[in-house]
């Protein structure tokens, strides 16, 4: 009986409940206008066979009738009497023995049950939860995201407005709360005022629509939405959204970037202050085979040499580190720096470059975008002609076929890159494509971060996950300006001198060699020194500036335990 108000509470606001509670009410009517007719139509027939009874009598003989039950003791001796028995009886087994009990469980057990699943998903958070992250999804990015907001601390909910989807990820550990999303009540409960940030990777009108209801809530809180196309801002924007994130088209930028091509210069791919942070390809330049010491970068061009991508995995460097042509270097410098390092090394050779890119999804469409601006030739295969319409180096047909390669110059080709969201497909292509060249540069996308190791074990030089680049950018978004994200999870991050290493020289400290994290600047007030040597002492209450990978990070903060961090 505890359940009834529940079951009356569904009944209430769920529409369809309601419909079908309607439904229940009209087929009692109809049984319970049959019994009464049943019941007359009884008296009728006995008086023509000169038997009297009482209307209670009617009404006994009905429902026994119709439940099949049949006593016996009241029976018509006639043919119509007996065939009336039998309509009776039909119209009961049809009424009590089938609709009634399907109707029983689907109007009534199965509210109860789905009441009682209700009760066991948490519809709302404590009222002192603060500092926390609202997601509105629990896709591919936002399972990233609670990986890094876990390591890191930061309390987190899923908003699921299906209690299917609760329920599981209740018993899988994550935190979770029942509601709407287009539902203001749904994010009161989840104290969205006192929020660190909203998140929502859903399609453009979804996202719309929460950041709209989110942003009427508070007008502090950051909102941070996808968008799958720069048409989407704008409606963003309007409705209220603090951050925009196009992964598709930061996908495509950062594919581009790792393509061998004929440039060698230094991109800047982050900045903080007068700081910038450049990557460089230098297979087509005279580092290969040499060391960090040995390249004569910072001797010839004042840029430091702070990390190194190898096969998609970042890694630290120090002097002794040999460079090879798979090598994608980290810069840091000036922009004078950056300058001067591009004339001495940044040559452009006259050898053709192409690119041949499967797919022509918004990943693809934005890849071909970035290669165009580096000057590289590119031919996109694409299945679907809707896709491409408007793009002139492209052939429709199967990547998988021998003659649509052979077709789009698979044979002269520096570089594949496949841009499809299957996984499982990716890694056949990529098979297939390191069987017909072992010279080819493969680069792969992959949506989920699990498929990354597999694609490499396929034959990929490079991987890059979607998920794990859309959880970074938003991390990056809320743990504010004091950090600049540099792609693959490798962000520079700014913190305070920890006061064990205050008066300790770089060299002494050993950073580097004992969390992978670069000293790349040191900030005393005002001043900010670039590139500091490894005698530099470490100024008391001053900050470091560093660049590393997300791990990296967390084993500087748990090795030195900095008293703040920005």
């Amino acid at each position: 009986m505890k359940s009834l108000p529940t079951i009356f509470a569904i009944f209430r606001d769920d529409r369809m409940d309601r419909i079908n509670l309607r439904a229940l009410t009209r087929l009692l009517l109809i049984l319970l206008t049959l019994v009464i007719i049943y019941s007359v139509l009884f008296h009728i027939l006995m008086l023509r066979e000169g038997q009297d009874h009482t209307w209670l009598t009617g009404l006994y003989w009905t429902l026994t009738v119709m439940s099949t039950l049949g006593f016996g003791d009241i029976t018509f001796h006639s043919d119509i009497g007996r065939l009336f028995s039998v309509v009776v009886l039909v119209t009961g087994v049809v009424f009590l023995l089938v609709l009634l009990p399907f109707t029983f469980i689907e109007f009534f057990y199965a509210p109860y049950i789905k009441a009682q699943e209700r009760a066991k998903a948490p519809t709302q958070v404590a009222e002192d939860v603060e500092g926390h992250v609202i997601m509105t999804n629990h896709g591919p990015v936002a399972r990233s995201l609670i990986r890094l907001l876990d390591d890191y601390g930061y309390p987190h909910f899923v908003l699921s407005s299906n209690l299917e989807e609760a329920l599981e990820l209740q018993r899988q550990g994550v935190p979770v709360v029942l509601g709407d999303w287009t539902d203001p009540d749904s994010f009161r409960k989840l104290n969205v005022e006192m929020a660190r940030m909203v998140v929502t990777t859903l399609d453009d009108v979804a996202n719309t629509n929460i950041t709209f209801t989110a942003r009427e809530l508070s007008d502090r809180v950051t909102i941070v939405a996808s968008a799958s196309t720069r048409g989407v801002r704008d409606a963003l924007e309007l409705a209220g959204v603090t951050h925009i994130i196009q992964l598709e088209e930061l996908m495509g930028e950062t594919l581009a970037r790792r393509v061998i091509g004929n440039d060698a210069k230094a991109h800047v791919i982050g900045e903080l202050g007068d700081l910038l942070i450049a990557e460089t390809g230098i297979a087509r330049t005279s580092l290969p085979g040499k060391t960090v010491a040995g390249c004569g970068i910072f001797e010839r061009t004042g840029m430091v040499v702070v990390g190194r991508w190898e096969r998609g995995n970042y890694h630290p460097t120090d002097l002794s580190t040999p460079l090879t042509e798979e090598s994608i270097l980290l810069l840091a410098g000036t922009e004078i720096q950056v300058e001067v390092y591009n004339e001495v090394f940044g040559v452009t050779t006259e050898e053709s470059c192409k690119v041949i890119i499967i797919g022509g999804g918004r990943v693809g469409r934005a890849l071909s975008r970035s290669l165009t601006e580096a000057g590289i030739a590119w031919t996109i295969i694409e299945k679907i002609p809707a896709r491409v319409q408007d793009i002139e180096h492209k052939i429709i047909g199967n990547a998988s076929e021998f003659e649509v390669l052979v077709e789009a110059g698979m044979r002269d080709a520096a570089s594949v890159i496949i841009t499809t969201h299957d996984d499982p497909l990716n890694t056949f292509l990529t098979i297939f494509y390191r069987r017909l060249r072992n010279d080819l540069q493969i680069i792969s996308r992959c949506t989920q971060p699990q498929y990354a190791s597999r694609l490499h074990r396929a034959g990929a030089d490079l991987v890059l996950s979607y998920a794990s680049m859309g959880a970074n950018t938003i991390f990056t978004h809320l743990r504010g300006s004091g950090t600049v994200p540099l792609g693959d999870g490798v962000n520079v991050f700014t913190t305070q001198v920890p006061s064990s290493l205050a008066g300790v020289t770089i060299a002494k400290s050993e950073v580097r060699s004992r969390t992978g994290c670069s000293i790349i600047a040191l900030e005393t007030g005002k001043i900010r020194q670039f590139n500091p040597g490894p005698e530099q002492q470490l100024p008391e209450g001053g900050n470091l500036v560093l660049v590393g990978s997300l791990e990296a990070e967390r084993e500087f903060l748990s090795a030195f335990e900095p008293e703040t961090k920005s």
